[in-house]
């Protein structure tokens, strides 16, 4: 017999995401001169360049979707992952969520307590206990506070349906998690006995879509237990390869309206150079894809200046248009073959491949020729196939003419 008590929970302090940034430049005084940004070895940059410059062209335009949380069944899921800052619940497989759904936790005064938990028993029409007089229980049904399902995580804690759905979106219970019923039903079969719950007090969360979208949300403090500010959130961001992306100002004023809404910041792939992957990303923002201009010099070996002024980046080849995002220099990926003598692009599998001309060259002529012996070899068997068809048919007639002729 399931029961439900008051509970206090402790607090958390949630960790937050910090990960490699790109090599950055420290702003120089403004000037005419070029500021070397990175010297190769017998690959000096030229002397005094004409301030021509390359215009940056815009990169075709993927379409901007946002793309909504996967809320499909699956069999079962590896663990559950309750923020209760976002009052939401995710079933997880594979590293991936399957399943959002959004919750009721414990009110302020009794707070759901954070931690890592598994499922320790499952029950169907459960029936509620007064924890306070044993004798006063509700069987299953439309007045019992459990709704139809329950899932116990330890001690009186536990995740079940409800008999006020109006309830959930809100810190509302003694404790445990409210669930619409048929969300709590849907989770019910993809858990069993052992399964991990983990639950979390998180009001930064950094996503990455499906479509390699980069979003960040910002959830209001329900429990006053952690304060967040705009550092916060670009530390996340960093973790993703974004945070130069973020405008400040518009970062602050997303902390300070909390409001659990997506903010999409740019699409991100991993980078490679000549098979070598980068620490820095590919990043598509405003139909643009930004690379690590510092970066790509050093991978290539190549020297690589700056003029600031002119916002122009001057290599050992040419010069183009640059990119001053925050304390980092980025090029547009259409100057790569100006800048870096490179070649390539997103391939099938999400990742950005640069390749040196030369060798982009050899492969896709190799590419091409392989190409053009499938091509021949298919026309080859074509005609054979075509041939033995005309032979045989110019058999079937001559037999047929020495029949009619007996």
């Amino acid at each position: 017999m399931v029961t439900w008590k008051k509970i206090c929970a402790g607090m958390l302090s949630a960790a937050l995401i910090t990960g490699a940034a790109a090599t950055t430049f420290a702003a120089e005084e403004q000037s005419d001169k070029t500021v070397t940004l990175y010297n190769q070895p017998g690959a000096p940059l030229p002397e005094a360049p004409k301030a021509a410059t390359t215009t940056a062209a815009a990169v075709p335009a993927a379409a901007k979707t946002a793309a909504a949380e996967a809320q499909q069944k699956v069999e079962l899921a590896d663990k559950l992952v309750i923020n209760l800052a976002a009052r939401s619940l995710a079933a997880v497989r594979d590293n991936k969520k399957v399943a959002l759904y959004p919750i009721g936790p414990g009110k302020t005064s009794t707070p759901t307590p954070t931690g890592y938990y598994k499922v320790i028993n499952k029950e169907v029409n459960p029936t509620w206990t007064d924890p306070g007089d044993p004798a006063n229980s509700i069987p299953s049904g439309p007045n019992n506070p459990l709704g139809y399902r329950w899932i116990g995580i330890g001690g009186n804690y536990g995740i079940h349906g409800t008999n006020r759905p109006d309830s959930v979106g809100h810190y509302v219970s003694n404790g445990c998690i409210r669930m619409h019923e048929e969300d709590v039903e849907k989770i019910f079969d993809m858990v069993e006995v052992g399964t991990p719950v983990e639950i979390t007090y998180n009001r930064i969360v950094v996503e990455k879509t499906p479509d390699n979208q980069v979003a960040y949300y910002v959830y209001p403090d329900g429990y006053g237990w952690q304060n967040v500010t705009a550092s916060d959130v670009e530390k996340w961001l960093a973790g993703y390869g974004v945070a130069d992306f973020v405008n400040d100002a518009d970062v602050e004023q997303k902390v300070a309206a909390s409001d659990g809404n997506p903010n999409y910041v740019a699409k991100v792939y991993p980078l490679f150079v000549n098979g070598t992957k980068l620490k820095g990303k590919a990043v598509v923002q405003d139909d643009i894809v930004y690379l690590p201009a510092v970066e790509l010099a050093q991978a290539v070996k190549v020297s690589l200046g700056w003029k600031p002024e002119e916002k122009v980046l001057l290599s050992t080849y040419g010069q183009a248009v640059g990119y001053q995002k925050k304390d980092t220099l980025y090029c547009n990926s259409d100057d790569i073959g100006t800048l870096y003598h490179l070649d390539g692009g997103l391939d099938k599998n999400g990742q950005y491949v640069l390749k040196n001309q030369a060798a982009a060259k050899t492969e896709t002529a190799v590419k091409d020729m392989a190409a053009a012996a499938e091509t021949k070899a298919e026309s080859t068997v074509k005609a054979a196939e075509t041939k033995a068809e005309a032979k045989a048919e110019t058999a079937a007639k001559t037999a047929a003419d020495k029949t009619q002729a007996k």
